[in-house]
């Protein structure tokens, strides 16, 4: 059984692809379907912290593709298969453990403006 390399990663790019959409619809229908005056408090707040890692991993994807120089060792198929998933780990860790505020911000002006 022979396996072409070239066309095992054009699948992995279509996945990686679809899992950076699959990302943004999913926090799209969280939102989307989150009724604020009726939501609880946990709900709006998971809500938020969901939409502050989305933004800190649109971030961290666009930093990195302007400023950071291209890598030999980076442009490997294993960063193609799982360099989105790297991405979003990194936006959960830096969302968890900094004092961004973003969605503790954004949850304000939810709740105030109930």
């Amino acid at each position: 059984m022979a396996i072409s390399l070239g066309s095992d990663l054009m699948y992995t790019k279509q996945l990686a692809g679809k899992a950076s959409e699959a990302n943004a619809d999913k926090l799209s229908g969280k939102l989307s379907g989150l009724n604020v005056s009726e939501a609880s408090d946990e709900e709006l707040m998971a809500a938020c912290k969901s939409f502050e890692e989305y933004l800190v991993e649109q971030v961290i994807k666009s930093t990195k593709e302007t400023l950071v120089p291209k890598d030999e060792d980076e442009d490997n198929a294993y960063m193609k298969l799982f360099g989105d998933t790297l991405y979003q780990e990194y936006a959960k860790l830096v969302s968890e453990n900094s004092n961004l505020g973003i969605a503790k911000m954004l949850y304000e002006s939810m709740k105030r403006d109930t």
